[in-house]
Parts: structure tokens; sequence; C-alpha cells
């Protein structure tokens, strides 16, 4: 599991967030031979140059819903300029009023993209399916979806493989400011779970409403899913390397083994 971009709604760059990275949300996960991509963020223009330049892949990209932070990297992912490609996309949080091959057409329209989507060589399929199904990316994957609160929808994923698991859980905010029980009955058991720590608890009070969670409430997920790591993602952009270092040293404190989600960060798991 390799985290490529771990920032929400904007891309930071600079010297103050070097260390955690600015790039927006893209999580890569490889089970055997199969590559399963959380999101398209601007962190997945990293990821696709890591592919060979000659083409022939076959991967799955599951976007947690369609927000232009979580959509904005795909122009730019090289694999989808080879015929020798394959790309799946999917999104959970768009029936029945949109399509996700609607709304990337209309991301990369006039005037807001200098080039259409079409430009893409490689085979480009786009599934919409609601959250709560299951979903099936190879034999040996089994891929669980929840719906998340979030404005417009959100669709949170556990991942199961060869006896494994991972649960990415980003864009949501709990109600009533604890944990919600759906989610950690979700997530039970996972080893590993990725999860919106946007705000810390004295800034939740001023975002009601804008579809985040703190990392005070994931902490009360981690320990009620009874999750092996918890691991905080999606950080707020104004939350610079030395703020991330403190909610490190908080968070550890009160649940040993957690991790603040950094670009470059590999889980073995």
């Amino acid at each position: 599991m390799t985290f490529w971009g771990v920032r929400g709604s904007i891309a930071c760059p600079g010297n103050s967030t070097s260390r955690y990275g600015g790039n927006t949300s893209c999580v890569e996960i490889k089970c055997g031979e199969k590559t399963l991509i959380f999101d398209a963020g601007t962190g997945l223009r990293d990821l696709g140059k890591r592919f060979p330049a000659n083409g022939g892949i076959d991967l799955d990209i599951f976007l947690s819903h369609c927000h232009i932070d979580h959509i904005c990297g795909l122009p730019f992912f090289a694999p989808c300029y080879s015929r020798k490609n394959r790309i799946r996309l999917w999104a959970g949080n768009l029936l029945p009023r949109f399509r996700l091959a609607q709304v990337i057409e209309q991301m990369m329209a006039t005037p807001l993209f200098p080039i259409r989507h079409d430009i893409f060589d490689a085979e480009l399929e786009f599934h919409d399916f609601h959250a709560g199904q299951t979903l099936r990316p190879s034999n040996e994957v089994a891929l669980h979806t929840i719906r998340l609160n979030h404005p417009d929808g959100a669709t949170g994923y556990r991942l199961e493989f060869n006896n494994h698991s991972v649960a990415y859980i980003t864009d949501h905010e709990s109600n009533g400011g604890s944990y919600d029980k759906s989610l950690a009955l979700f997530a039970r058991d996972v080893d590993v779970l990725v999860y919106d720590c946007t705000y810390t608890a004295e800034e939740l009070h001023s975002h009601v409403g804008w579809g985040h969670s703190s990392w005070q409430q994931g902490v009360r997920l981690a320990a009620a899913a009874n999750v092996k790591k918890f691991c905080l993602f999606h950080h707020d952009p104004d939350h610079d390397d030395e703020l991330l270092d403190r909610i490190a040293a908080e968070v550890t404190a009160q649940r040993a083994g957690s991790l603040v989600a950094r670009e470059g960060l590999i889980l073995e798991i």
C-alpha cells in the first residue's frame, strides 16, 4: 500500500508541507498482480510515472467521490495515453442524477480544460454503482462499499484479499461529533484503517456541514472497530509539517502505532 497524495481540498506544495507532501488524495494497493488505485487526485501524476512507458498495464481506479481534488490528476496520468493500457474507473456516489463518464467529460471541456477527454488512447471503462454494493475487481479481491456523509455523496471501501483487509474511508462527516456505528461495523477488525482526519476537534465546530471529520473522531472509530493500524489521511492544506508532527505525537499517545499518512509511505500488510 503506497500513499501518493494525502491532502484534501487543494494541493499545497511548499517548504512547509515538504515532509508530509502537498498532493491530493491517491493511494495505490497491490494485491498480488492486481493493482487498485483509490482516488485520482494530484498524487496520481507521480504514480503514473512508475508504470512502464510502453504500456501493457491493466488497473482499476476507485473514486471516493468526484469533487475536483479527487479527480483532477486523471488528465495527467501517463497510462491514459497508451493504447496498450486498460483502465477501469469506478464511482458510487453519482447515480441516478449523473454518470462518471459525463463528469470526466465536463471536467475536460472548454473553458475549464484545453483538451477533451477523447484524447486518451487507453481503453477506458466507466463504471457507476450504488454505494452498498460489493465489487469484484478480480476473483481474489472483494471490495465492499458504504455510503458516506459528504456533500454530493461519497463512498467508503473495504478491500479484502488473501485474509487481509484495508478500509479506505475519506470525506466523511460523523454525525453527533462522535464516530458512526455503521462505519465501526464496516471497518471491524481491518488491518489498516485509512480515515478522513481533515480537522482537529477544535476546528471541527466551525466546519459543520463541510463533510469531514477530526482525527479525534478517527481514534474513537479505530477503537470501536478494533482496527490493527489507524492511519490519518486527507490532511487540511493549512496543516503544515510542524502541526502534523504535533498531531502525530498526540494520536500515538492515545493509540500506539497510529500513523499520519505522508507521500511515499509504504505499508506491507
